[in-house]
């Protein structure tokens, strides 16, 4: 099953950062947020990415151009002109690099990875949240109910440290909970073929009438993910997930670099 993300935003809430680079392309611990997004993927099984690219996507297919070179310590002969990769290999990844417009809402992206995927159902999620929610059983989940979307529910992350008090005595002080109730759309959708039908054009903004008129009709389910979920929207979210990974606890991670 093909994996599509969503990797066209500008990212205004960083614009320090994103003026020069697309929001994927954001880094944590060295690697851009698109990387980890795709190397959770991996860690289950996926292997073939389409990447709807938008905003600065040449950023994103200079990237994958050179990965390999990246990746791996080289000898370059320069009589022959020939490169020699040395240690490691790279990801064994099969990457669809699709311009999908600077302009298009997320709709827009969404219709035109399930039209690339020609028939076939695929996953999809934002190229700007990391989790550390099982794909395995989110996948089997939504093979089991037979609708046409599923989007992983989670909670949403608080802003701020959280106080359980009586008469104004502090009994209880979390720093940086989760809200204990209500839950938000955290991306990782699976998406059957005809998800496609609900999606006007390239001005459809996925998270408006599409998902909206699913849930009326039945079909959209919701797979409950009550575990780590956090979005990159602002410089503050970058240093939290910053912090997690050079702390080595970050709940995304997977073995190695």
């Amino acid at each position: 099953m093909k994996v599509g993300i969503l990797a066209g935003g500008m990212g205004s809430r960083l614009s320090e950062m994103t003026d020069r680079t697309p929001k994927p392309m954001v880094e944590i611990g060295g690697r851009p947020i698109l990387w980890h997004i795709m190397k959770h993927y991996s860690r289950f099984g996926f292997g073939e990415f389409m990447l709807a690219l938008g905003y600065k996507g040449e950023v994103i297919k200079d990237y994958f151009i050179d990965y390999h070179h990246r990746a791996q310590d080289l000898v370059v002969h320069l009589a022959q002109g020939r490169v020699e990769h040395l240690g490691r290999p790279s990801e064994d990844w099969t990457v669809h690099l699709l311009d999908s417009g600077e302009a298009t809402q997320t709709g827009g992206r969404v219709k035109r990875l399930l039209r690339y995927a020609k028939g076939e159902a695929i996953m999809a999620t934002y190229g700007d949240g990391l989790s550390n929610v099982d794909l395995r059983k989110l996948l089997q989940f939504h093979r089991r109910h037979g609708k046409a979307a599923t989007v992983t529910a989670v909670r949403p992350p608080a802003r701020f440290g959280g106080l359980q008090f009586k008469k104004g005595r502090v009994s209880r002080f979390v720093e940086k909970p989760q809200i204990g109730e209500g839950w938000i759309n955290g991306g990782f959708f699976v998406l059957e073929p005809r998800v496609a039908d609900y999606i006007k054009d390239d001005r459809t903004v996925f998270e408006a009438e599409p998902l909206e008129r699913l849930a009326a009709e039945g079909q959209l389910m919701a797979y409950q993910h009550d575990d780590f979920w956090q979005c990159m929207d602002t410089v503050r979210d970058l240093r939290l997930l910053e912090d997690l990974w050079q702390s080595g606890k970050a709940p995304w991670r997977t073995t190695g670099r």
